[in-house]
């Protein structure tokens, strides 16, 4: 297997300027042996490791049936459309390859063919739009929605024409043959390597699509990268929503039903109408109290309780309205069911008094959600890797908390797996300095976002921009941001002001910015070069205890004698420290500083946690060191 990543390998001969790396070639082998004796392996590769070509050689080599599983659906897009391109014409691979998305991403016909029969409801712009993806669907042969150049992924109309596992009809859909989510999973099923994400690859574990089954196909190995997001991300996807979301679609669909398929029944219209009511009157109750909180706390307003009791009886009259159409219309059928599930789904959600879960709600414009999320998954998600046999790899820069991984492998049940840490092969010690100033503000402080940006400005501005300045919440890069642009003529861009990827390329094009940004930019974002040499970090990234998840698995580690600060805070924000401070040093080139505003790293005794769990970078505290070194040529020396 190393043999391929030699100097004299296969990739060297095929791949221009690839450079062998010795934790490359280990990963690789480890990998491979995993695969070859059915075992789990969870490995650390740091940053620049090369671990994307370290887990494909093996997949490839492997003559096994893979899934790859990455964290989101743009890395999914780069993965098969760039790496995996590239390692199939090296190793000569002859293979079946496949991308396999949720159901939301590709047009639904029946929801077209629906929408187009009474367009009354959408606005003159959607009716517009419906036209558009009507000429589209004439062209097109996946449905894969983002393919569709007249009409943006981000556009209102998507929803509407596209399923989800609610809503859709499966085998009894008149359109199931010519169904691209059907035909997406057919290639799925006959290809040897099957790229998906995290979202879909446990959606799809937790919910058996009604008619089809699963849409991931059954595999040997199963690969995880970016694999950190996967414990929460499971969290989620065990629990249980309730959304608005799904009471509007589910009254549209009933109401759309009446008017196209059984225009007899006028108590649809009136069941539907009750149903989009009482939804909009309990957002309406729950606006009045916070944005998120616990769901116990909100069960104590009696508007709100009011409310749900209005929904309970609207869902009620749904059931009653429906029973009399069943065997009409396999649209109302599938409404029928849908309103059963949300039926005890509501009653779950109101018994707020079972343990083990955290009871939580959400609102977002005009939107919420009710949900129940387990505190632990470790059984259910080893469980499910029992069902499934064969090899389960997981792999990303960000897994080890002090050098080890035992955070990450308690959280998913993986105490038994093999595990392997492998530091980046980036020269910190001379592409780096790292750097908590001195007379920095504590993070509670009157002012702190001013003083920032007087200690740091010059900084900033000796460097010409090119900076990152991620911060731990909006409030604070929202501050930050206003008063930059007051003191400085330098661009500043901020998160939320365009998409993510606009403003990744206008910070490259202007090459002299300083975006100012929050969550988004901590992780996923690879920028190269001269062009990012800066990163600035407010503070350390604790969780908010406030966060109804975070709050319960406080209380439940404290209920089982445990210290919730060291087994769970600190560990959650050393991860997410990683990962923004992961966004300096992309290539053995880049050049940069990072800079904390935190002095509990050089205060508090967890402090060293965090250090140990760093790149071994020069330290200093102070702050015109840091100009002095980005000031300097690359080759010059860190005294």
């Amino acid at each position: 297997m190393c043999d391929d990543f030699a100097p004299n390998g296969l990739l060297a001969k095929t791949i221009k300027d690839f450079v062998p790396r010795e934790p490359q070639q280990r990963m690789a082998a480890k990998i491979s042996q995993a695969i070859v004796d059915d075992k789990n392996l969870v490995i650390e590769a740091g940053t620049g490791t090369g671990k994307t070509f370290a887990y494909l050689v093996p997949a490839f080599r492997s003559n096994k049936k893979v899934i790859i599983s990455t964290g989101s659906k743009n890395l999914q897009d780069q993965l098969y459309s760039k790496d995996i391109p590239i390692i199939k014409k090296a190793l000569g691979f002859t293979g079946k390859l496949a991308l396999l998305k949720g159901r939301a991403n590709y047009l639904c016909l029946e929801r077209l063919i629906h929408h187009n029969t009474a367009p009354g409801e959408l606005t003159k712009p959607m009716q517009t739009d419906l036209v558009r993806v009507k000429q589209w669907s004439t062209k097109t042969t996946d449905g894969d929605i983002s393919k569709c150049t007249t009409v943006t992924e981000s556009n209102p109309i998507w929803p509407i024409l596209t399923s989800t596992n609610d809503n859709c009809l499966g085998s009894d859909c008149p359109n199931f043959d010519e169904c691209y989510v059907v035909k997406a999973r057919r290639k799925a099923l006959n290809a040897d390597i099957v790229v998906v994400n995290h979202h879909l690859f446990l959606a799809d574990i937790v919910v058996k699509n009604t008619g089809f089954g699963e849409l991931i196909p059954k595999a040997d190995v199963f690969i995880f990268d970016e694999a950190h997001q996967l414990p929460d991300l499971a969290c989620q996807y065990f629990g249980q929503q309730l959304t608005s979301r799904q009471l509007i679609d589910l009254a549209k669909e009933i109401a759309l039903c009446y008017r196209t398929e059984v225009k007899d029944l006028v108590q649809l219209q009136k069941c539907a109408d009750k149903l989009q009511k009482c939804t909009q009157d309990l957002r309406i109750a729950i606006g009045n109290v916070s944005n998120k909180g616990n769901l116990r706390d909100l069960f104590t307003y009696t508007s709100v309780n009011q409310e749900v009791e209005c929904l309970q009886a609207s869902l009620n009259f749904c059931h009653e309205v429906l029973l009399l159409a069943i065997g009409r219309s396999s649209t109302l059928d599938n409404c029928f069911d849908r309103v059963n599930q949300y039926q005890q789904l509501l009653t779950r959600l109101m018994s707020i008094h079972v343990t083990g879960f955290s009871y939580w709600y959400e609102c977002m414009g005009n939107h919420f959600s009710l949900a129940l999320t387990p505190l632990s998954v470790a059984d259910k998600f080893a469980h499910l890797m029992d069902e499934r046999n064969g090899s389960w790899i997981f792999t990303s820069a960000t897994l080890s908390v002090n050098s080890k991984l035992d955070y990450f492998t308690q959280r998913l049940g993986l105490t038994e797996s093999a595990s392997m840490i492998l530091e980046s092969p980036f020269d910190f010690t001379h592409q780096t300095l790292f750097c908590v100033p001195r007379y920095i503000p504590s993070p509670n402080e009157k002012d702190v976002a001013q003083k920032l940006v007087n200690i740091l400005l010059p900084v900033i501005e000796a460097n010409k921009g090119r900076c990152f300045f991620l911060c731990t919440s909006h409030m604070m890069m929202n501050e930050l941001a206003k008063l930059f642009r007051e003191k400085t003529t330098l661009p500043i861009l901020v998160q939320g002001e365009t998409s993510k990827t606009q403003l990744l390329a206008q910070f490259i094009e202007s090459g002299n910015a300083l975006l100012v940004a929050t969550s988004s930019f901590w992780e996923g974002v690879d920028v190269r070069g001269d062009i990012l040499s800066c990163v600035i970090i407010d503070k350390l990234p604790f969780a908010s205890p406030d966060d109804p998840l975070m709050k319960a698995r406080i209380e439940d580690c404290q209920l089982r004698g445990g210290n919730p600060f060291n087994e769970i805070q600190i560990p959650e924000a050393v991860i997410t420290l990683k990962q923004g401070v992961g966004r300096l040093i992309r290539h053995h080139q880049d050049r940069g500083a990072i800079v904390i505003c935190d002095n509990r790293l050089v205060m508090r005794s967890y402090g060293a946690i965090f250090l140990n769990s760093l790149p071994p970078s020069p330290r200093t505290r102070d702050i015109q060191r840091v100009t002095e070194f980005l000031l300097s040529p690359k080759d010059k020396p860190i005294n």
